[in-house]
C-alpha cells in the first residue's frame, strides 16, 4: 500500500470543506434574498468561512536523534522521487526543526533557513516568520531530485563555534559534538527551516513538522510550548532494538505526554527499525513474537494503548517503494501506520472541525427554518379562512391584516428590548475586556522583564516568572467574576424568551473562563518543567531562561489576545439567536402584511384573493425547501463517518 489512500482521505476532507463553504455561502445568499441578513450574522458567517479557508492538518514527528524520524518522512512522502530527499543517515541529521508545507502564494518552491545566531534575540520563531529578511532563501527545483536532495542537505549543516558562544546561543556543551580544536564545538547552522514545495498531500493542506532530538527540544522552548501543541497528531519515534531508553522517556515525559490530555492532539508511538530483529534462522514466528513483546513493553512504559504502538521499518519500506517490492513492503509493516494516518488522524480533524464550524452554522439555519415554518403555517391557516369565507373576504382581510400588524408590533417591541439588552451586554463586554486589557498585560511583562534583568541568581529569575504567572492568573480570576455577572444577565434574557416562546426555547450561551485558566496552568507547568530540567551551568541557565521566558511571554500574549477576542465576540453574539428570531419574524410579518394589503386592493373576488395568497404560500414553501436542503447538506456526515467504518488497525488484529 502507498500513500494514495491517505491522499484520497485528505482529498475527501478538502472536498467536504468546500461543500461546507458552498452551503454557508448559499445560506448567506438566501438570507440576502429573504431580507433576513444582519451585520452580526454576516460577521459570524464570515468568521466561519475564514476558519474553513485557513484550516490544515499538522503531523509532527518527535523523538531522540537516530530514531529514524526523517527516514520515516522520506518513506511516507518522498518515495516517489526514487531516493532520499531529506538527509537521513547514522547520527544527527535533522539539526533544526523543519516544517514542510505548500504555500499557494509562492510562485516557486523554496527552503528558508533561520540562522542560529537569531537565538541571542528575545524573539520567537513565530515573530521571525513575519520578518523575511532574517531568513536565507534557497530555491528548489522539483524537476531535479539531485538538486532537491542537495538543497535539503542544508538542514543538516553545522558550524564550529567557541564553547562560550555556543552557551550564549542556549546550548549545553555536553550535548554538542566536539571538534579537533580545543574549546570549539559544532552547533546547528540553522535555528528553523521552512520548506515549501508542491506535493499532492501538502497541496491538500497537510503540514509536516520534523524535530531534532532532546537537546533541541530543550534549548528551543517554542517547540514544546507552541509548535507541538498546534499539531493534530504526534508520531513519537523509538528504535525497536533499544526500546524506550532514558533519553526517550525524558522527551516523552517532559515534552509529549501532556499534549494528549487536551483532546486536540493524538499521540502514537512508532517502533522503528524492526528489521534489526529479522532473523531468517530463527524463523518468522520468533521474529513476530519478539516484535509483539517489545510492542507490549513500550505501550506499558509510555502508558498508552497497545494498538497505538506501531512497529515498522521505515528504511525497508522506503527501499520497497523505490524498488516496487510488494513483499518487502508488507514485511516492513508500514501499512499499519498508513492505515492509522488514513483513518484516525483525518477522523480526529473532522470531529474538531464539526465542533468548531458546523454546529454554529446549523444553529443559525435551524432558526431561519423555524421562523419560515411558523410563517408558512400562519399563511396556510389564513388561506383556509379565506376559502371558507364565501362572501365579504375584504372584511376578513382587514381583520387578518390587523392581527398581523399586532403580531408585527409585538416582535418590533421585542426587538427594541433586545437591542437595549444588547447595549447593556456590550457594556458588560467592555468590563470583561477591561479585566484582561492588553495594557494590563504589558505592565505585568514590563515588571517581570525588569526583575529578570536585575536578577543575578537563578532563584531570583524563577521567583520573577512565578510571580508573573500568579499575577496573570489573578486577572483571569477577576475576569471570571465579571463573566458570572454577564452570564446571569444573559440567562435571565433567555429565560424570558423561553417563557414567551415555549416552542422555540433556546439555551443561553455562557462565557467560560475556566479553560483559559487551565491553559495558563498548563503553560506554567511547562515553564516549571523546563526550568527544573535546565543544566547547572549558571551562565547558560540565565541566558536560556530569559529566552525561554520570551517564548512563554509570547504564548501568554497569544492566550490573552484570544481571551479578549472571545470576550468581545461573546458579548456581541450572546443575544444573536434571540435577535435573529425576532428580526426574522418581524421581517416576514412585514412582507406578509404588505401581501394582505395588496390582496385587499387588487381584487374584490374571494377566489382570486385565495389564489394570490396561494402563490405567496408557494414562495414561502420554496424558501423553506431551500433552507431545509441547506440544513440537510450541512448535516451530512464528514467523509469518514459517511463510510461508517470501524477503525481496526492491522496490529491489533495480530495481537
Amino acid at each position: 500500500m502507498s500513500m494514495e489512500r491517505l491522499s484520497q482521505q485528505i482529498d475527501a476532507y478538502v472536498t467536504w470543506k468546500r461543500e461546507l463553504v458552498r452551503e454557508i455561502t448559499r445560506y448567506r445568499s438566501w438570507l440576502e434574498r429573504a431580507r433576513l441578513n444582519t451585520p452580526d450574522i454576516e460577521q459570524r458567517l464570515e468568521r466561519t468561512l475564514r476558519l474553513l479557508r485557513v484550516d490544515h492538518i499538522t503531523l509532527a514527528f518527535v523523538g531522540e536523534y537516530s530514531r529514524g524520524k526523517t527516514e520515516l518522512i522520506n518513506s511516507l512522502f518522498f518515495a516517489g522521487f526514487g531516493r532520499r530527499m531529506l538527509p537521513s543517515q547514522a547520527g544527527r541529521t535533522t539539526m533544526c526543526p523543519t516544517e514542510l508545507f505548500f504555500d499557494p502564494r509562492s510562485e516557486r518552491p523554496y527552503i528558508r533557513l533561520l540562522p542560529i545566531e537569531t537565538r541571542v534575540a528575545d524573539a520567537s520563531v513565530a515573530q521571525f516568520k513575519r520578518i523575511p529578511r532574517h531568513w536565507v532563501n534557497i530555491p528548489l527545483d522539483t524537476s531535479d531530485p539531485a538538486n532537491m536532495a542537495e538543497a535539503f542537505a542544508q538542514v543538516a549543516k553545522t558550524k564550529p563555534l567557541p564553547v562560550e558562544q555556543a552557551i550564549q546561543l542556549g546550548f549545553h556543551p555536553d550535548m554538542l559534538e566536539a571538534t579537533d580544536k580545543p574549546g570549539i564545538v559544532l552547533v546547528p547552522a540553522w535555528r528553523h527551516a521552512l520548506v515549501n514545495f508542491d506535493h499532492p498531500l501538502l497541496r491538500q493542506g497537510l503540514r509536516i513538522l520534523d524535530t531534532p532530538g532532546l537537546n533541541a527540544l530543550g534549548s528551543e522552548p517554542e517547540l514544546t510550548l507552541s509548535m507541538l501543541p498546534s499539531a493534530q497528531s504526534i508520531l513519537f519515534l523509538l528504535a525497536a532494538d533499544t526500546g524506550v531508553t532514558a533519553s526517550d522517556m525524558a522527551i516523552w515525559r517532559d515534552h509529549v505526554r501532556q499534549l494528549g490530555e487536551d483532546g486536540h492532539t493524538t499521540l502514537y508511538a512508532v517502533l522503528n527499525k524492526i528489521d534489526v530483529l529479522w532473523d531468517d534462522l530463527a524463523g518468522e514466528a520468533f521474529v513476530q513474537n519478539a516484535i509483539r513483546h517489545i510492542q507490549d513493553t513500550t505501550a506499558r512504559q509510555l502508558g498508552i494503548a497497545r494498538e497505538d504502538v506501531l512497529p515498522l521499518s521505515a528504511k525497508q519500506a522506503l527501499l520497497a517503494k523505490v524498488r516496487g517490492d510488494r513483499e518487502l513492503l508488507a514485511r516492513s509493516q508500514m501499512e499499519a501506520l498508513e492505515e492509522l494516518l488514513c483513518e484516525r488522524i483525518v477522523a480526529q480533524k473532522e470531529r474538531l472541525l464539526e465542533d468548531a464550524v458546523v454546529g454554529q452554522v446549523l444553529a443559525l439555519v435551524n432558526n431561519s427554518q423555524h421562523s419560515l415554518r411558523v410563517r408558512l403555517d400562519k399563511v396556510k391557516e389564513q388561506q383556509a379562512q379565506l376559502n371558507d369565507q364565501q362572501q365579504d373576504s375584504g372584511q376578513l382581510l382587514f381583520e387578518l391584516t390587523a392581527r398581523t400588524k399586532d403580531e408585527h408590533n409585538l416582535h418590533h417591541k421585542r426587538l427594541l428590548s433586545l437591542k437595549t439588552n444588547q447595549r447593556l451586554l456590550r457594556h458588560q463586554g467592555e468590563q470583561l475586556r477591561e479585566a484582561v486589557r492588553a495594557e494590563r498585560l504589558e505592565q505585568h511583562l514590563k515588571k517581570v522583564h525588569d526583575k529578570l534583568r536585575g536578577s543575578w541568581t537563578t532563584v531570583g529569575i524563577h521567583q520573577a516568572i512565578l510571580q508573573f504567572f500568579r499575577t496573570v492568573e489573578g486577572d483571569l480570576v477577576a475576569l471570571g467574576h465579571e463573566a458570572e455577572t454577564a452570564n446571569r444577565m444573559v440567562a435571565a434574557i433567555y429565560r424570558r424568551h423561553n417563557e414567551e416562546n415555549p416552542l422555540n426555547a433556546l439555551d443561553a450561551p455562557q462565557f467560560r473562563v475556566q479553560r483559559y485558566v487551565r491553559e495558563l496552568a498548563q503553560l506554567q507547568e511547562k515553564a516549571d518543567r523546563f526550568r527544573l530540567h535546565l543544566k547547572t551551568l549558571l551562565t547558560e541557565q540565565r541566558l536560556l531562561t530569559r529566552r525561554f521566558f520570551a517564548t512563554v511571554a509570547q504564548e501568554v500574549i497569544g492566550l490573552h489576545q484570544r481571551l479578549r477576542e472571545e470576550a468581545e465576540q461573546w458579548a456581541a453574539d450572546a443575544l444573536m439567536p434571540l435577535m435573529q428570531y425576532s428580526l426574522e419574524h418581524k421581517q416576514m410579518l412585514e412582507t406578509h402584511m404588505l401581501r394582505l394589503k395588496a390582496l385587499a386592493q387588487e381584487t374584490q373576488q374571494a377566489r382570486q384573493r385565495s389564489l394570490l395568497l396561494g402563490r405567496y404560500t408557494e414562495e414561502l414553501e420554496q424558501q423553506l425547501a431551500e433552507a431545509t436542503d441547506i440544513l440537510r447538506q450541512l448535516r451530512r456526515p464528514a467523509p469518514l463517518q459517511r463510510q461508517a467504518k470501524v477503525v481496526t488497525l492491522p496490529t491489533s488484529q495480530r495481537a
